[in-house]
């Protein structure tokens, strides 16, 4: 496959410059009269709510030695970054999204032409424009394969003649009630155009909560990345670059991102020995539950703007150190999805991201002060002697600072690992009242509540204590 053959599709399809429209690609690059179609496009806002509207979710599937992401917004529009390797042509991809009831790709994401990331592409191409409701356009970094897979890839985009996008950091993918920005491959491409360090990686903002989807970006990627967009970078889940190889999510990336919780796609036995042991490591160093497709199976994350909860086809061990240990599950497995964890999106994700070009779109996110209403004036983390055998020696005190009664009914206390405990009914405090929530057993009083736990729940070394009222939107986050 040559640069001259890729080149010739996009102007088969119709590379559009929609410069400075919020609502398509600006790809920067003046094209010939020849190669322009006319195009109309609906400017989506791009502000982001405090409140937003309906649910975004972003579903990691089980492909196996490659990656496949689907992302439906809170108005149902789709975006399926990658389609899995060519071994299984798609059908585990298409299974799935027939099973969520998708019958259109609004925008089809080629991160990079590798064939563990595109191998159901033609196959997704020729399913959705002959028995579905289409494909409404692909996106693609511009550096071209010399696959059998990538020569396929093209051929049904011709086929079908649909609009193909050459995409770099600046772009936008345009989608209503959610915020889709191209944070790389640059203009001028990294590390001599190395097809995985420049993958399209991909920034999502919904309400306070965000995603960051790398693709198989490795050194130079994340390089450009952190030099480039700094602490902007801070997002509320990371998809691990490159299945977790170990050149890959380094320690000032992890710095920059601080993901809340992160994911891993790659096959169980994985042939490349991803993921790699280092990256486990410098995940867990920082107490980030991790994901791992080969052993949960297909994951799901669901935003409502303020908390994101994870589900997951099967239980398994989140701390990344530890993945391994759980069983296997095979690509493709229709079990249903349970969920496992619900973490904060407040602080995370809130920065604006600047393009590269200095654009800065503010976010405006949902305040979590308490100072009227609730403080957490104590946390006791490190009990007398061993924590597993003096549980209430591990506590938490909450003190009212409000003016008025305050019902802490179902609300919840979590730790960043997503232990959760429910406040009983009844649970009612007046001004200047103080709560000690304990980890073992005991009997609950007003001012005492117990949280009934077999082993510790706050880490010596340093945790988050997440309380959230009723309707799940967070009071208190604290880190220690």
């Amino acid at each position: 496959m040559s640069l001259r053959r890729l080149l010739a599709v996009f102007a088969v399809v119709g590379l559009v410059v929609l410069a400075g429209c919020a609502g398509g690609i600006d790809n920067g690059e003046p094209a010939t009269t020849s190669d322009v179609t006319e195009h109309t496009t609906t400017t989506v806002s791009t502000t982001e709510t405090a409140t937003p509207t309906g649910e975004l979710v972003v579903h990691q599937l089980n492909v196996g030695q490659g990656s496949s992401t689907l992302v439906v917004g809170p108005d149902g529009e789709t975006i399926l970054i990658d389609t899995g390797d060519w071994t299984d042509d798609g059908e585990d991809v298409i299974a799935y999204l027939e099973s969520q009831g998708v019958t259109r790709i609004d925008h089809l994401v080629t991160s990079h032409p590798d064939a563990d990331h595109i191998g159901g592409h033609a196959a997704v191409i020729e399913h959705f424009e002959t028995n579905g409701d289409g494909v409404g356009a692909v996106y693609d970094p511009g550096i071209a394969s010399s696959s059998a897979t990538y020569e396929e890839y093209l051929d049904a985009v011709e086929a079908h003649n649909v609009t193909l996008y050459r995409t770099q950091a600046g772009d936008s993918i345009p989608m209503s009630g959610a915020t889709a920005r191209i944070l790389a491959p640059p203009e001028g491409y990294l590390a001599n155009e190395d097809r995985n360090e420049n993958s399209i990686v991909v920034h999502l903002q919904f309400g306070a909560s965000s995603f960051l989807l790398p693709g198989d970006g490795e050194t130079a990627s994340e390089e450009y990345l952190v030099e480039t967009y700094g602490n902007q970078l801070n997002s509320t889940v990371l998809a691990v670059g490159h299945h977790g190889s170990q050149s890959s999510t380094s320690a000032a990336f992890l710095e920059a991102v601080s993901p809340r919780v992160a994911v891993i796609s790659s096959a169980y036995d994985s042939q490349y020995g991803h993921p790699h042991e280092a990256v486990l490591e410098r995940l867990a160093a920082r107490s980030i539950p991790t994901y791992w497709t080969a052993t949960h199976g297909t994951i799901t994350f669901t935003s409502n703007g303020s908390a994101v909860t994870v589900a997951t086809q099967q239980d398994a061990p989140t701390t990344a150190t530890k993945l391994r240990s759980g069983n296997r599950i095979k690509p493709g497995t229709s079990v249903g999805l349970v969920d496992r964890l619900v973490i904060s999106a407040a602080g995370s994700g809130t920065a604006p991201i600047t393009d590269p070009a200095g654009t800065t779109e503010p976010v405006e996110t949902t305040s979590t002060s308490t100072d009227d209403r609730l403080d957490l004036v104590e946390i006791h983390a490190n009990a007398a002697n061993d924590d597993a055998e003096n549980l209430n020696g591990e506590y938490v005190t909450l003190e009212h600072t409000g003016a008025s009664s305050l019902d802490l009914s179902g609300w919840t206390l979590a730790d960043a690992a997503g232990h959760s405990y429910t406040i009983p009914e009844g649970t009612v405090l007046e001004p200047g009242d103080q709560l000690t929530i304990y980890t073992g057993s005991g009997t609950d009083t007003t001012t005492a509540l117990y949280w009934g736990q077999s082993s510790p729940v706050w880490n010596n070394g340093g945790d988050t204590v997440i309380l959230r009222d009723a309707t799940g939107t967070t009071i208190i986050e604290e880190a220690y």
